[in-house]
């Protein structure tokens, strides 16, 4: 199922408390904001597939999978990864202030809880979100393939282009939020190597090729300006052609009179040409017919220099 999204702002309330549910859903709908309520960290996650918020406002104690684990789980979640985490607790202790901000919140409201610092900081974090959406969208706009890693290579965010390419070529759900195993090896290697990008970054980007028919994909592995954090870029190109290939496609050459022809580019004689295929002079005499036909040319040589051009062009 595709999940919703919508032009208004919507709240997600995450709280075991139907009091705090009222509370905060009434004044949210005052201001304007779309509503949609979870009583757990387990039915939370649940609605990510049907509808994404553009915002979690979440309570860290609750019954059985807690806040901070909720978060956790949310930011793991392929369509919430990007969702900002607003926590709302009792809890007062600097060290579960550092609990929230280390499962991946972005704010942290006591409680009693007042509603006007609390839509005020809310507001505050959606304008946050709404620009980091529009950088996003412009570099996807710009066709660029980016993807932007953590200090220990996972994936933080990628643009359009990098998760499509990353889906082509090794295969999986377009949609997974994380890296192919083999890129996630690569990258985690070039990580771990003495004086690589785990130090910084020194001599030239580590790549990684992978090919898909005639093109082949790129992955360019460099540090961020930003410490702790790297950046994957891709690219993609064409790969030349087999001459050879082209040739027999353009003039309709079969496998063995695609054989002869090259042996006869080669300069080697019927008799050179029969005991290196393994068939009677009579044959390649009748396949050298056939080219000569195929090629519009009436000499061996002529059919060389036609045969030398056209793969030359290639």
């Amino acid at each position: 199922m595709v999940p919703v999204r919508t032009d208004s702002k919507l709240v997600m309330l995450v709280d075991d408390v139907p009091d705090n549910l009222k509370m905060l859903s009434d004044a949210l709908d005052q201001a304007g904001y779309m509503v949609v309520v979870a009583i757990d960290g387990a039915s939370a996650i649940e609605r990510l597939d049907y509808v994404v918020p553009d915002i979690v406002l979440m309570d860290a104690v609750m019954p059985g999978m807690d806040g901070f684990e909720t978060c956790r789980r949310l930011k793991a979640h392929r369509l919430g990864s990007h969702v900002p985490v607003v926590f709302m607790t009792g809890l007062t202790d600097p060290s579960d202030v550092v609990r929230g901000f280390q499962a991946g919140g972005v704010d942290y409201v006591t409680k009693p809880i007042e509603t006007d610092v609390v839509l005020a900081r809310l507001e505050a974090h959606l304008r946050t979100a709404r620009m980091m959406s529009v950088a996003m969208d412009a570099i996807d706009a710009v066709a660029n393939a980016v993807v932007v890693l953590d200090d220990a290579g996972r994936a933080v965010w990628r643009t359009g282009k990098a998760r499509y390419w990353l889906s082509h070529y090794f295969g999986g759900d377009e949609a997974m939020s994380g890296l192919p195993p083999s890129v996630h090896a690569w990258v985690a290697d070039c990580l771990r190597r003495p004086g690589g990008l785990g130090g910084g970054l020194t001599g030239e980007a580590p790549v990684f090729e992978a090919t898909h028919g005639r093109h082949q994909l790129t992955l360019r592995l460099t540090a961020s300006r930003k410490a702790a954090e790297y950046v994957l870029l891709l690219e993609e190109r064409l790969l030349p052609a087999d001459p050879s290939v082209t040739l027999a496609a353009t003039y309709s050459l079969t496998t063995r009179e695609l054989d002869v022809l090259q042996w006869v580019i080669k300069g080697k004689t019927n008799r050179d040409i029969s005991d290196i295929l393994g068939m009677s002079p009579r044959t390649v005499n009748k396949h050298l017919e056939h080219i000569f036909v195929k090629l519009g040319v009436e000499t061996r040589a002529a059919a060389t220099s036609l045969a030398l051009t056209q793969m030359h062009a290639t």
